[in-house]
């Protein structure tokens, strides 16, 4: 066991260094599980470390007193399925609201009840939901009737160095979620940001939740839980995790999920352990990671594949990712990718004690729609492919905004019939640099012909991904071939020579301050644009002239600031701020 502590990279936080290297007897406690996995506490009966069985680290925690004199959650490392260390700080990221109450009536006699009531109603949620989160600490009037409204939230951190002290280039904002309580876990939470989400982070993130939920429930009656967020995003995958570690129940024996989804019920169903959570073990040499429930095969994560996904077991729904299935045969382990099949050892530790068929993958498979074969990309780059936004006033990276664009265009066609039916009409799509966004430009409503020029290999695999997962569940692979993936750099100018009735282009910020690149940008779309059809173009507010100097009609201009889309995303991180001047042009041709 002692090897399992002094192990390089187990055991970072400060803390739990000096802990290991003082010489108290008694001050660590090491428990093995039935699995065989670890578990190290600390002196105030913390949970400090947990491994697998064979002493691969899971997650480290850091402990310290809290303001009242009891212990609290400082921080905590995770560590996902492909290698890739995650960091989580409670109440990491703190906003405040300020509003002026100085013009009601009565200012004077409000206290913090008053504003969890005015919030409730702003925000149609109950009002007990509104105390579970905001203390009295947090709704606070001062003598001229300014109310600072604090807003706290627990903070994942991408850790490229696999510790909060690398630096702050290599500590990298990822997402957030309501804040928990860590030292009496009483909720379960959804993650915001969730499309933000390295591969794992949920499934990690659980292990941690239900770990410490066990360590606190030990020789007591388990306490039931419940979804709790402001505002609450329940969903089909938020179900799907919670149902991995905890059973939903409802009253009087209904069915939890469509209660579960309705973002004002989600609160009554309950969730109780199950026996048997997921398990993971860790082979180093192998360079893997296996996740396995009540004996059986459920996950396979290979930290050097280029492709960035797990193989997964499609159990009763049959269904698997880009078709990549895991199953255990003849005592090995089964893995189908495509045509390919991957056989490897199973490990004792791993407790596999049922076999299950890998079914053969469907074809086409993903790749298909690169017409020059799958982009070149490396295995950190594939499972690194998330966009992430800045916690602060930094301008949000290029990638990172087109799906603002992109989205807002998805739900203006939604919400307009006229537009939906216009856009419906159109049989040759080409979309040119929304290569972050790609599923919001691509209507699978009946099969079309799509172009698309991608220049980041990393996001275009990814959307490649999704877009077969999409297809595969409405059964409509074979519209595949209808869709092409192509370079950017080397099959631009042979696009840009056929026609199109729907364009969607983004302009490179690199190119904004190029008046002959974007004079040139007018050209191209005028010459690309059918008689009748449209383009959406995303540029600089400049690009206006151009546009008209080639002969297109401009119909409406959008400036980024106003985007609802931008609007929603503030709820979430308030200073987020778009690259100045950025303005979606929806274009027309005579």
């Amino acid at each position: 066991m002692d090897s399992f502590l002094t192990r390089p990279g187990n055991l970072v936080f400060s803390t739990n260094r000096a802990l290991l290297a003082s010489d108290e007897p008694g001050g660590l406690r090491v428990v093995r599980q039935p699995s065989g996995h670890v578990v190290v506490y600390g002196p105030q009966g913390r949970r400090m470390l947990a491994t697998d069985p064979d002493g691969h680290p899971l997650h480290e925690c850091e402990w310290s007193a809290g303001p009242t004199g009891g212990v609290t959650l400082a921080r905590a490392r995770l560590r996902l399925d492909w290698g890739q260390w995650i960091g989580l700080k409670p109440q990491g990221l703190v906003s405040r609201t300020v509003l002026d109450l100085s013009k009601k009536p009565g200012w004077q006699r409000l206290r913090a009840d008053d504003l969890r009531e005015m919030a409730a109603r702003a925000m149609g949620v109950p009002y007990e939901e509104v105390r579970f989160f905001y203390g009295d600490e947090d709704l606070l009037i001062d003598g001229r009737g300014q109310a600072t409204i604090r807003h706290a939230k627990d903070a994942f951190y991408v850790l490229d160095g696999g510790t909060f002290e690398a630096g702050p280039e290599a500590v990298r904002f990822m997402a957030c979620m309501g804040a928990m309580h860590w030292a009496e876990v009483d909720f379960l939470p959804v993650v915001e940001l969730f499309q933000s989400l390295l591969p794992g982070t949920g499934s990690a993130a659980f292990e941690l939740i239900r770990g410490l939920y066990d360590d606190q429930s030990h020789g007591r009656t388990p306490r039931p839980l419940r979804y709790r967020g402001i505002p609450p995003y329940p969903s089909e995958a938020a179900y799907r995790l919670f149902s991995g570690f905890f059973a939903p129940r409802a009253a009087e024996g209904r069915d939890p999920f469509p209660i579960f989804m309705d973002t004002a019920r989600s609160h009554e169903v309950t969730w109780l352990p199950i026996p048997d959570p997921p398990l993971r073990y860790f082979d180093e040499e192998q360079r893997l990671c296996v996740t396995v429930q009540t004996g059986i095969v459920q996950k396979v994560t290979i930290a050097e594949d280029p492709a960035g996904l797990s193989f997964v077991n499609p159990g009763r729904g049959g269904f698997a990712p880009c078709g990549r299935n895991a199953g255990v045969t003849a005592g090995r382990l089964e893995l189908r990718d495509g045509d390919q099949v991957t056989s490897l050892p199973l490990q004792p530790s791993w407790g596999v004690i049922k076999e299950s068929l890998a079914g053969p993958a469907p074809v086409p498979d993903w790749r298909a729609v690169f017409v020059s074969g799958p982009p070149s990309v490396t295995p950190r780059e594939a499972y690194s492919a998330v966009l992430l936004y800045p916690e602060d006033a930094t301008e949000i990276e290029e990638a990172a905004t087109q799906p603002f664009v992109a989205d807002y265009l998805e739900d203006k066609r939604e919400a307009s019939p006229e537009l939906a039916a216009s856009l419906a009409r159109s049989e040759h799509v080409l979309i040119d640099g929304f290569e972050a966004a790609l599923g919001a430009c691509i209507s699978l409503d009946r099969p079309r012909d799509h172009t698309v020029l991608f220049l980041r290999q990393a996001l275009a695999q990814k959307q490649a991904q999704q877009l077969w997962n999409r297809l595969a569940r409405r059964r409509c692979l074979d519209w595949l071939p209808h869709i092409q993936f192509v370079s950017g750099e080397d099959a631009r100018a042979a696009a840009y020579r056929r026609q199109y009735d729907l364009i969607y282009l983004w302009v490179p910020f690199v190119r904004w301050g190029e008046p002959q690149a974007l004079a040139r940008t007018g050209q191209e779309v005028a010459a690309a644009l059918r008689p009748g059809g449209m383009a959406f173009v995303s540029g600089p507010q400049g690009l206006a002239a151009a546009l008209q100097a080639a002969g297109l009609r401009v119909m409406e201009t959008v400036e980024g600031e106003t985007l609802p889309t931008l609007r929603m995303h503030r709820t979430i991180l308030p200073r987020a701020r778009l690259k100045t001047g950025l303005t979606l042009f929806r274009l027309g041709r005579d």
